[in-house]
Order: structure tokens, then sequence, then C-alpha cells
């Protein structure tokens, strides 16, 4: 038997669902995302312990699972983002980094795919399949025949 997804109505009393901490308390899953290649991404907040003492003692950071495309539900990839906030304890950072706001994570993202790409991401999906519509080919050469 094969499991099903349940839908569950947001509670907007568990904090701000603009933030990607708020997102995953109020919608009870992780924050999804489309990068600038097409690619659907889902965002875990992770925190590391350091060698720096007190406040900075953990830091947190974005973990960007990437997912294969149409018609696959497994992951084919990853990103990660430098340190991007901190805190005494595990939970402190993670809070802090909780607290960012969506586009502000969106933008991490895309800059991450265009560092990846080696500053050009690949055309989406869509695009290939249009020009291929269109007799272009795949490296957008027009075909007219």
């Amino acid at each position: 038997m094969q499991a099903r997804a349940q839908h569950r109505e947001p509670d907007h009393s568990l904090g701000d669902a603009n933030t990607i901490g708020g997102y995953a308390a109020v919608h009870d899953r992780p924050a999804a995302f489309e990068g600038m290649d097409g690619f659907s991404y889902s965002a875990e907040l992770l925190a590391d312990e350091t060698d720096e003492p007190g406040a900075r003692r953990h830091a947190a950071y974005l973990f960007f699972v990437q997912w294969a495309r149409v018609g696959a539900s497994s992951p084919m990839g990853h990103l990660e983002s430098d340190y991007l906030a901190w805190g005494a304890t595990e939970t402190d950072a993670l809070a802090a980094l909780g607290a960012m706001r969506l586009n502000e994570v969106t933008r991490i993202l895309n800059e991450l795919i265009v560092a990846r790409e080696g500053g050009a991401p690949r055309r989406r999906w869509w695009d290939a399949m249009r020009a291929d519509d269109d007799g272009d080919d795949p490296h957008g050469e027009r075909h007219d025949g």
C-alpha cells in the first residue's frame, strides 16, 4: 500500500509564514522553491557547532535539496549556503536563521545556482521544450526545414 500525502490546514498561530522557519511551522513541512534553473528545491535549516565561544558557538545555514524533474520524486542533488546565523546553542542559531524572509532565501538559492553553473544557469525545461517545438535545436540554432 502506498502512503498518501495529507493536506493539513495551515496554523498561522505558529509563526510568520513569510519567514523560512515560520513557513515550516505554519504549514508543517519545509518550504519549497523554484530555482532560476527551473528545478524544485526544498529548504532545510541546519546548524553546526563551531570553535567560536559564546554567542557564535553554533552556526546555521540553508540546505537546499534539488528534486528531479517531471515524473520523479527523488532528490538529485543539493546546495548549501555559507553560515548565515549564529547562536550560543543550536536552537538559538536555528531560530535566528528561521527569521529570514522567504524572498531572501530565494535570493540565496539563486545565487548558489548561478555559482554552481559558473555564472550561467541552464535553460528551464519549458524553454527547451518550446525551442524544440519551434524548430530550434537545443543549442538555440534555428532550423526551418
